[in-house]
C-alpha cells in the first residue's frame, strides 16, 4: 500500500486522503453510496485489493482478484461523479454514474459506469455496474 499521509484523495473530492477515503480504508463504513464509490476509486488507485473485496457484495464478489497484474502498466488518474440515485445514509440501496479516467502505457483512456450499490448488515457494499458507452 502507498503510504498517503497528507496528500490529497485519489477519488478527487480535494481533502486529505487521511480524513477522506483513509478513513473507510481503515474500517469505518461509508455513509453513502458516493462514499464507497469514492473509496472504492482510491482503493484501485492504491492497490488494495483487501479493502476491494470486503466492499463487495457476498452474491457478486470475485472469488480471485489480483490488482498486480496491472500494477506496473496502469495508473489511475482521476473520477469524475456525474450523477447518484438514492444511497443516501437512510437508503438501502443506490447508484453512482462516474467515469474514471486512467493511463495504460502512457495511453490516457476512460471507462464510465453505472454502479448498484445496497446495504449489507448495515454498510454499502458495491453489487454490480453497467459499462456506459461514451
Amino acid at each position: 500500500m502507498k503510504k498517503l499521509v497528507a496528500t490529497s484523495c485519489p477519488c478527487g473530492s480535494g481533502r486529505a486522503y487521511a480524513t477522506c477515503c483513509g478513513v473507510y480504508h481503515q474500517g469505518a463504513a461509508a455513509p453513502t453510496a458516493e462514499a464507497l464509490m469514492r473509496s472504492r476509486y482510491s482503493a484501485y488507485a492504491l492497490g488494495l485489493e483487501a479493502y476491494l473485496l470486503a466492499s463487495w457484495h457476498p452474491d457478486t464478489r470475485p472469488e480471485r482478484f489480483d490488482l498486480a497484474e496491472d500494477a506496473g502498466r496502469l495508473k489511475w488518474i482521476g473520477l469524475e461523479i456525474k450523477a447518484t440515485g438514492q444511497g443516501r445514509e437512510a437508503d438501502g440501496v443506490g447508484t453512482v454514474e462516474f467515469v474514471a479516467r486512467y493511463k495504460v502505457g502512457g495511453r490516457a483512456e476512460r471507462m464510465s459506469e453505472t454502479s448498484r450499490f445496497e446495504r449489507v448488515a448495515g454498510r454499502w457494499v458495491y453489487r454490480d455496474g453497467d459499462v456506459n458507452d461514451e
